[in-house]
Order: structure tokens, then C-alpha cells, then sequence
């Protein structure tokens, strides 16, 4: 069977058609939401795969949206057509199946079975094995500087199928509408489409086997790429060689002010650094990443904002972003910073819990409820002062009846008009001890045998 029908088989579409209206997402220059799919495209599937075979899909530009980096720049996206995004996730799914298997076991980025956590311990590993030279490689604006020419060579050697490379080229130059201009493209992958992981990871397959011949140890996660040495000569000789087959090969600029040569303390890799603890390296969250993220909870916990908020609002947000946080950090050392952003939390939380009561009278007779509810001894005196005190929210919050009555316990315990507040600390060893606890996790991926 030609690789185009097994792109093209009814299971496959029906397949990707599932997973993009599960991915939702924004609608592409048509307009056409996730929920009108389904419909559009069960009644024009024939017409769609017959345009397919005879090579006349025309996709449409890809809509141009960006996104903050973390680093305060933005990042371009292509937003395709929801029907093109059918189509891009079906040949995906193809592509990943047959290509996976010959991809380099230190590759990480968008195939399955594998994620960030693998590639971070990859790299612990290497590090406490005596690597502990870091190239950090920066490969400026990957997905819109990858040479057309070069993947469809790159593809032509496993795939020998004129329709399926003709599907893909039309999505590689399918264009870009940016304020109501289409622009074509001559070169780059634009993120955004289902297509675009699978095309980087054999684009950039050809480095891993360059970086495997020469016998390094490196990890690569999409265009992020570590390699890993013992001296720091043998860094700086093998930084300058890779960066002129970079460009010699691929066809790609390497940013000269980010590619470096550091020592692990001074690394970040996928959003983690690391650090010497007990006489080994460990991760753990990188010291921008910490900052980015009490800046997002401190919007969140803006005093006029949340105070116009309901608790159960509040929490729900809250609970979501730290949740999320966690989960992408848990495997790195970070107990004591959890600690202290937790009493951080509370104590912004219990000043916008005051400013929901606004006048003194209602503190003093809430703070009495909650004396009452919990059965806590607190002079009366105490309360008062928390109602009457000349002193900003802030301060009043951090006062030792406030935070007696307004308690961690009370803050974590749900109730049927809100959720409870999430304690940082108690989730972050909760996943830490459930890590220790269970059998490293595997997943069996099947193969399709398929070749050029």
C-alpha cells in the first residue's frame, strides 16, 4: 500500500479528526470552529481524499498569532484551518508511527511514550557521570528558517511517494496571512499545525546521528539540544565544529550570544537548572522560571481584582496555576521555595479575604464566627485590634489572631461554596513521595512497518 493510503484510510482520518476537536483550539482565516468539523468534513471526506490523491489540496495560509516567551519576546504561530489541521494530524500520525522507531533514543520532543521529565533526568545522568561541561545550543528561529529543499530531501530518503511529499510541500508553502495580507513563505515550519513536531524532529534527526557518530553524549528535546563533555576544551572544540555543520548542512544560524559553553550550575535546559546537593547534581526550577511564575500568581492575587472576585473564583484560578506548575517542576528540588511561597499565598489570600469585608465591624464579626466554628481560645482584645488597626490590609493580615483564625487548615478545607486552597508544600511531596513509590511508567507504541 502507498503511503498516501495509509494516510488516507477512513480509521486514520476519523482518527485525527477525534483528536483535533479534542485539542479544540482557535479557528484558522476561515473561521470554521472545532465544533463545525465534524460535519464539514464527513460531508466533503470523499471530495477531500480525491483532491488529496490527484494532488490538487490546496491548504490555506495559516493564520499569524504570537505568544509572550518567557523571556518577554514573542513567538510566532500559524493557526491552520481547522480542515487542514485534520489533514496535517492524519499524515502526523503516519509519519510518527513509521519514522519513531529510527529516531535517536536520546531525542525527547513530541513522540510518544517520551516527555520533558525523561530528557532532564537524561541529562542528571550524563552530569553526574563526570560530563559536566554543558553546550548549550540555541538554534535561532528554528521553525522559520527550516529549508524547504532540505526536509523534502531529508524526507525522500525513506519516503517514496509522490503524493504524500507533494501534500506536505503545499503545507510548507501554504503561506501566512498577517493583517489581512497573505505572505508566502520560502522557508520555515510554522508552529501552530499538528505537522509541524514530527517535520522538526527528522530535520533535526540528522544532527542526533551527527552528534551519535562523533560518540557525545548530548539530549535533545525539539530545537533545545544539550551536549554533554568532560573538559572544558573539548567544549569549545566541539561547539565551534557543530555550529559550522549547523550551517554548513542544515542550513541553520546558531545564536552566537545564547550558544555557550557553561558548567551545569550555570544551565538551563527546557525551564530547569541545576545545582550540587549531597554530592550530586540535582534540578530543579530555574531562578527566572520562580520568578515568572509568583509574578503570574500576584496578578492573580491583585487586592481590587480578586477582592470583586467570589473565594470560589479565587481558589479555582489559583489552584489551577500552581497545580500546573508543580506537576511540570515536581521532579526537581524545590521543598524550600514551596515553603515559602505557600506562606506567601496565604498571606496575600487572607489580606483579600479582609478587603472582602471591608468595613471593621464585619472583620470583628466574621473573625468571632470563625473563634466560634474553630473553638479557639483568642482574647476578644486581639480581634478587636485586627478590626480597628489603623494599619494597611497587608500588615493587618499577617497579625497572629488573623492567621490563627483564618487558618492553613481553614484555607485547605473545601466547602460547598469554594474549593480549598491548595498548600504548595503538601502537593510538591505528595508527587515527590508518589514518584518514589511507583514503577517507572512505560508505554508500548505501535509500529507500522513501512518504507520508501
Amino acid at each position: 500500500m502507498e503511503l498516501i493510503e495509509w494516510i488516507l484510510q477512513d480509521k486514520n482520518l476519523t482518527t485525527a479528526l477525534n483528536r483535533v476537536i479534542a485539542n479544540k483550539g482557535a479557528p484558522g482565516i476561515d473561521n470554521m470552529t472545532v465544533e463545525e468539523v465534524r460535519d464539514y468534513f464527513e460531508t466533503n471526506r470523499t471530495t477531500i481524499k480525491t483532491r488529496i490523491r490527484q494532488k490538487k489540496y490546496e491548504p490555506s495560509p495559516v493564520r499569524r498569532v504570537f505568544i509572550p516567551k518567557p523571556n518577554g519576546k514573542k513567538r510566532p504561530l500559524g493557526i491552520p484551518t481547522v480542515t487542514d489541521r485534520v489533514v496535517q494530524q492524519a499524515v502526523a500520525q503516519v509519519l510518527s508511527l513509521g519514522y519513531d522507531k529510527y529516531f535517536s533514543e536520546t531525542s525527547y520532543g513530541f513522540r510518544p511514550g517520551r516527555d520533558c521529565h525523561q530528557a532532564i533526568n537524561k541529562a542528571l545522568e550524563y552530569i553526574n557521570d563526570g560530563y559536566d561541561w554543558v553546550i548549550d545550543m540555541d538554534i535561532s528561529k528554528f521553525f522559520d528558517t527550516v529549508n524547504h529543499d532540505k526536509l523534502i530531501s531529508i524526507l525522500r530518503e525513506r519516503i517514496n511517494d509522490a503524493p504524500t511529499l507533494h501534500l506536505i510541500r503545499r503545507f510548507l508553502r501554504a503561506g501566512v496571512m498577517e493583517n489581512g495580507v497573505v505572505v508566502t513563505n520560502e522557508e520555515g515550519v510554522p508552529q501552530g499545525g499538528p505537522l509541524s513536531p514530527i517535520l522538526a524532529n527528522v530535520y533535526l534527526d540528522k544532527l542526533d546521528k551527527e552528534l551519535e557518530a562523533r560518540g557525545l553524549r548530548f539530549v535533545r528535546y525539539a530545537d533545545d539540544c544539550d551536549i554533554f563533555v568532560k573538559s572544558g576544551k573539548a567544549a569549545d572544540r566541539v561547539m565551534k565544529s557543530i555550529v559550522s555543520w549547523l550551517e554548513r548542512k542544515l542550513f541553520l544560524k546558531v545564536n552566537a550570544e545564547k550558544t555557550k559553553v557553561v558548567r551545569p550550575n550555570d544551565s538551563t535546559f527546557l525551564g530547569f537548572g541545576f545545582k550540587r546537593k549531597g554530592g550530586k547534581w540535582v534540578c530543579g526550577p530555574a531562578k527566572d522560571r520562580e520568578k515568572k511564575f509568583v509574578s503570574k500568581c500576584r496578578e492573580l492575587l491583585q487586592r481590587k481584582k480578586a477582592a470583586a472576585r467570589s473565594n470560589c473564583e479565587n481558589f479555582t484560578k489559583l489552584n489551577y496555576t500552581i497545580r500546573g506548575w508543580i506537576n511540570y517542576f515536581s521532579i526537581g528540588e524545590m521543598k524550600s521555595f514551596m515553603k515559602e511561597f505557600g506562606k506567601w499565598l496565604r498571606h496575600r489570600m487572607r489580606a483579600i479575604i479582609l478587603k472582602q469585608w471591608k468595613r471593621p465591624r464585619t472583620i470583628i464579626r466574621n473573625l468571632e464566627i470563625l473563634k466560634r466554628i474553630t473553638h479557639n481560645g483568642i482574647d476578644r482584645k486581639w480581634i478587636l485590634i485586627a478590626g480597628n488597626s489603623r494599619r494597611g490590609l497587608y500588615r493587618r493580615a499577617n497579625l497572629p489572631c488573623v492567621e490563627w483564625l483564618i487558618s492553613n487548615k481553614m484555607l485547605e478545607t473545601p466547602t460547598k461554596d469554594r474549593p480549598g486552597l491548595v498548600n504548595p508544600l503538601k502537593y510538591y511531596l505528595s508527587l515527590r513521595n508518589r514518584c518514589n513509590n511507583v514503577a517507572p511508567y512505560t508505554r508500548t507504541v505501535r509500529t507500522v512497518q513501512w518504507e520508501g
